[in-house]
């Protein structure tokens, strides 16, 4: 039995059965979301190949009928275990789980002919187990040395260095401890990097679906095996806690990889069109076709994710990836990278097709500018996002823009403020602010204002901020880590400053935390400021830090609140809480935004079915969902004939030499004939079409 998985499922389990005891309304559901329920847990159980073992969940904290039919349902998987062995368990939980999810969703439109190839490919193909070697200050949370030196903290954490011009610096931006360095690419070794991906493709594109998805289940097995280690090389070269980067990098990267190989292959299947009358002897569809190379220029938050993103949907579309990590958290690009190409190694498959860029703006701006990258996907901020886009202009190559946002929260009149806290201070302080999607903007009601103040504050003093990782003398147990990046506390510092002097409140935080690391790394304490207002630079301007900007909505007006929302350039997304869900949506409706989300935070993100991205400032395209998806690909319209032997002709009248009286009575006649709406305007097309020919 494999220990690991039986303790995150078990902590999987807890938290479910928790959550029953605290808030037992959260649970209730249909029958049919309980069998759902009931057949992922225990499809889980059984691929993960511990059916045999008997999991500490207490049942009396469900419903009674639905804890019986649970518990059956597992002696009786069990008793097939012991009898037949995993297969033929596995298979018939297969299908259990396909057939109630055609029952709980209504999936009508699959036939039971998709059933057996998934019970083959996802119950029989071996997923292959890979090994990456970690490096010395990879392996640990206390940094390793080869000798017996003091590790060394640094306060100057200058990414380059006079004697080593061809080098990215790399150090952990909460210890200031030197980490290594990576090459600063040129341009010339871009583009050859780019040239191995672009060969490598060639052969990759022609790969079937069941085959990718291979990979990916190869990237998520070792993901699974190894969560402890990615969240660990993530938080030593982010800055963030562990938990942050198990919700924020793990989760949303196995769900991607998850949702990807279970609805990617319909995504990217022809999409068959009506052809009109005029042309019912054929058909017509849009293919979707690989790009070639796709250019992924990805920020610093999220080192992890960030890369393995673009680089599931590319694959699995069937594209090369070149991805140019940010010179700010390089140092986890090589074990990360190693993942992929070990995984594609693995299924046999030459993993040049996936290649990884380091380096400063020059690298940016060779892979926007290399003939062999055919799109570029882009997140970071509205200014460089600008540049991108003038650099792959003159080059007519389309990209994709997530230039990040002002994201409002919105806590209505109505809202029971025990409920909506904890929201509050997850979308503010996770990452330590430093999120896309996370909340820049509080719109409390006049009726709340002032309780919820009070209650952020405490919460707010209360976080404990430092080193993420047990090392340096530190324990790692912190609710907020470091900023990644220098040049964002100024940032963050410029704003506040601006805020206080035009009247807003500061009600803690405001100033870098100098003894948080004991005065080595970057933090920024955690913030509360309010009174804000529209003159605020703090108001319009994207923080990206660990700062609660509460604004008063006056006379808990909702119109106001809308318009206040709205005078704004960013919008990514948005959330309205209220106890009148029809009140919540009603609002979201009319906020300009490319997410909403009802009395809920960040769930946009974990349906990746669903598409990612902004309007105005925030950027435009998306990826995840099947829009994401086929942004990765060429639309291609396809028409051919329907029935054989039946082809399209030119007639005679139309057909040169042209017989110009002729030719226009017939074109007229079959004109009327197909559009227009009389009986009697049909039949007379009729004659004048045979008059004609």
């Amino acid at each position: 039995m494999n220990s690991n998985t039986l303790r995150y499922i078990k902590n999987i389990m807890g938290f479910f059965s928790s959550q029953a005891a605290a808030a037992p309304v959260d649970l209730t559901c249909s029958n049919s979301q309980t069998l759902l329920m009931s057949a992922t847990c225990l499809y889980n159980m059984l691929y993960n190949g511990i059916i045999d073992n008997i999991i500490d969940f207490n049942f009396t904290k469900l419903d009674s009928l639905y804890a019986s039919i649970y518990a059956s349902i597992h002696n009786i998987f069990s008793t097939l275990f012991d009898l037949f062995g995993p297969l033929l368990p596995r298979v018939i939980c297969l299908t259990f789980l396909y057939l109630t999810c055609l029952y709980t969703f209504k999936l009508t439109k699959y036939s039971l002919q998709t059933l057996f190839p998934a019970v083959i490919e996802w119950g029989f193909t071996k997923v292959p187990t890979i090994h990456v070697k970690l490096l010395d200050k990879e392996e640990k949370e206390e940094y390793q040395s080869k000798d017996t030196r003091p590790v060394v903290q640094n306060k100057d954490l200058n990414l380059k260095k006079a004697s080593r011009k061809n080098y990215i610096q790399c150090y952990d931006p909460s210890t200031g401890v030197h980490l290594g360095e990576v090459p600063a690419m040129t341009e010339s070794e871009v583009f050859s990097r780019v040239s191995l991906a672009k060969s490598a493709q060639l052969k990759w594109s022609k790969t079937t679906f069941k085959e990718r998805r291979l990979v990916l289940r190869t990237i998520q097995k070792y993901i699974l095996s190894h969560i402890e280690d990615v969240c660990r090389v993530s938080s030593r070269d982010s800055g963030k806690p562990k938990v942050d980067a198990l919700l924020g990098e793990v989760m949303t990267t196995c769900e991607k990889i998850r949702c990807i190989n279970v609805n990617g292959e319909s995504w990217l299947s022809k999409s068959y069109r009506p052809t009109g009358p005029l042309m019912l002897h054929k058909t017509a569809y849009v293919e979707y076709v690989p790009y070639g190379v796709l250019g992924v220029i990805a920020p610093w938050n999220y080192p992890f994710h960030n890369m393995l993103n673009h680089v599931i949907s590319g694959l699995y579309s069937g594209n090369a990836v070149v991805s140019k990590v940010s010179e700010h958290t390089s140092w986890s690009s090589r074990y990360f990278t190693g993942i992929v190409r070990e995984a594609l190694r693995a299924c046999g498959h030459d993993p040049d097709v996936v290649q990884t860029i380091t380096g400063f703006a020059e690298a940016g701006e060779a892979v926007v500018k290399c003939p062999g990258v055919d799109k570029i996907i882009f997140t970071g901020s509205p200014g460089v996002g600008r540049m991108v886009m003038k650099g792959a202009s003159e080059f007519l190559k389309p990209v994709i823009l997530e230039l990040g946002g002002k994201d409002p929260m919105v806590f209505c009149d109505d809202v029971c403020l025990d409920e909506v806290m904890s929201w509050s201070m997850r979308g503010c302080f996770q990452n330590c602010g430093q999120n896309c999607c996370g909340v820049e903007r509080i719109f409390a009601y006049e009726k709340i204002h002032d309780e919820f103040l009070r209650r952020a504050e405490e919460k707010i003093r209360a976080l404990r901020q430092g080193v993420p990782l047990a090392c340096c003398g530190h324990d790692g147990e912190v609710d907020c880590g470091a900023m990644v990046m220098e040049g964002q506390i100024n940032i963050i510092q410029a704003l506040i400053d601006d805020a206080v002097k035009k009247g807003a409140t500061l009600h803690c935080g405001g100033k870098r935390n100098t003894t948080a690391g004991n005065g080595y790394g970057q933090f920024y304490e955690p913030t509360l400021i309010s009174g804000i207002t529209s003159d605020m630079r703090i108001a319009k301007e994207e923080v990206f830090g660990p700062v609660m900007c509460v604004v008063k909505v006056p006379n808990n007006d909702d119109d106001e609140c809308i318009r206040m929302i709205n005078d704004c350039d960013f919008g990514l997304g948005s959330s309205v809480y209220s106890r009148d869900a029809a009140r919540a949506k009603r609002m979201g409706e009319q906020i300009k935004s490319g997410m909403f989300t009802a009395n809920d935070f960040g769930v946009n993100y974990l349906v990746q079915s669903l598409p990612f991205g902004g309007v105005k400032h925030s950027g435009f395209d998306r990826f995840a969902g099947p829009e994401g998806l086929r942004a990765c690909c060429l639309e291609r319209s396809i028409v051919l004939d329907r029935i054989p032997f039946v082809k399209t002709t030119i007639p005679d009248p139309i057909n040169y030499p042209i017989k110009t009286s002729q030719g226009m009575q017939f074109s007229g006649s079959l004109i009327n004939l197909m559009y227009n709406e009389s009986i009697f305007g049909k039949l007379k097309a009729i004659f004048g079409i045979i008059k004609a020919s």
